[in-house]
């Protein structure tokens, strides 16, 4: 008999942006908590490269409706037997009056494969982010008479409607958010669940045991500052203006730049850098490994990030990248942006600009190329910090005490 009360559902899985999630959901294996899990799509392309050690295998739901029509068909006729259908009918009706739109009916059908697919016994539902897989589970959760919970992050918090989060952190049991400047958007919009602020933090094996030696420039052609980024390459990481800030540093000056990552963008930028002039400074390595990402950041100078607002409200919250350069013992140049600040302190363990500020930018750029005691000043202190108070372990636990209060 299958003693699971305890499902959790996940946008896609395992997928390289969202390594975190699978880090999360292997720890609270550690912990003794067994689960089912619940996929709304099929690992992309790049789920080879995702270090993925989660023992429970993944139940993959119906991406799109019309794959799967006898699958979902069948399952609407089942769910319509639960208890809990009725009201799970009437919370859609009521969205799908705010938002009239194909995805949304997605989702309620993808609700009803996932309220026939979950263990008999499950008692609570817990959604990673706050859009599309949370929408999933609630229905699913009225269905089947258990109780719902999320946890939001970034792109989620900022781009889904008010109208529809607020309807989530109502009918919500708890809503876990990892970064501060999402915490307090949600917040702002009332609801009756517990608001749970909890930082991500990085494994203690990731953590350097020094900073490595800078002492490299720029003067010298054959040794130039080595620059690395991680990041997908999406409007809000602010890759543009990175190119852009990198051509306006003067020549003389020796550096390259690593890019680690991939996206729609790619092309535009590759395309970019060659327009200023930069294709000889910059490689584009694409995805990668965890491992491989950080051997990079091992053999860099300097971790740069100058995320953006996107055009649609897109922003970061607090990139896991920045957290594994911290912890690495490198200095970090990010925006003021999203919860970046909650973890880069100006001066201090880094340096911040306002987003989209190319000049200023360019300015911290051509400072701390040319200054690699500063370099290691910052890196020094950013690996102490995340010493004190970076511990992954920590975040798990309160996560692990949540879900078994609701799941037993």
């Amino acid at each position: 008999m299958d003693r699971r009360t305890l499902a959790i559902v996940v946008k896609g899985f395992p997928r390289l942006s969202e390594t975190f999630v699978a880090r999360e959901l292997e720890a609270l294996e550690l912990r003794g908590i067994a689960f089912s899990l619940h996929a709304l799509r099929k690992p992309g392309s790049d789920a080879k490269l995702v270090e993925n050690r989660v023992r429970e295998a993944p139940q993959y739901l119906p991406e799109y409706l019309h794959e799967a029509p006898g699958d979902v068909v069948r399952a609407f006729f089942a769910a319509r037997a639960l208890a809990g259908f009725d009201e799970a009918w009437r919370a859609f009706r009521q969205d799908l009056a705010m938002e009239f739109a194909r995805a949304r009916v997605r989702r309620f059908g993808q609700a009803c494969v996932l309220a026939m697919q979950m263990p008999s016994g499950v008692k609570h539902v817990h959604a990673h982010f706050a859009h599309s897989p949370s929408s999933v589970a609630r229905y699913a959760a009225l269905m089947r008479g258990a109780s719902f919970s999320m946890s939001a992050h970034a792109k989620d918090i900022w781009t889904a409607p008010a109208w529809d989060l607020t309807r989530k952190l109502n009918a919500a049991s708890f809503v876990t958010v990892c970064n501060k400047a999402g915490h307090d958007r949600l917040a702002s919009l009332g609801g009756t669940a517990l608001l749970k602020l909890i930082h991500h933090g990085v494994a203690q094996t990731l953590i350097a045991a020094a900073p490595h030696r800078q002492w490299r420039d720029g003067a010298d052609p054959a040794q130039p500052v080595r620059l690395v980024t991680v990041a997908r390459a999406v409007e809000k990481k602010g890759l543009r203006r990175l190119l852009d800030a990198l051509a306006a540093v003067p020549r003389e000056l020796s550096f390259r730049l690593d890019h680690y990552g991939g996206g729609d963008l790619l092309d535009e930028l590759k395309a970019k850098s060659q327009a200023l002039g930069l294709a000889d400074r910059v490689t584009w390595h694409g995805p990668a490994a965890h491992r491989e990402v950080i051997a990079a950041l091992d053999q860099s100078d300097l971790f740069v990030l100058p995320a953006v607002i996107g055009n649609d409200g897109d922003r970061d919250g607090i990139p896991n990248a920045v957290m594994e350069a911290r912890a690495r013992g490198l200095a970090v140049v990010a925006s003021r942006v999203g919860g970046i600040d909650e973890v880069i302190e100006d001066g201090r363990t880094g340096r911040l600009v306002a987003a989209g500020d190319v000049s200023a930018l360019t300015q911290v750029l051509d400072d701390l190329i040319r200054k690699p005691f500063v370099r290691a000043q910052l890196g020094a202190a950013a690996l102490e910090q995340t010493r004190k108070s970076a511990d992954a372990e920590t975040g798990y636990d309160a996560i692990a005490a949540l879900l078994r209060g609701r799941a037993g």
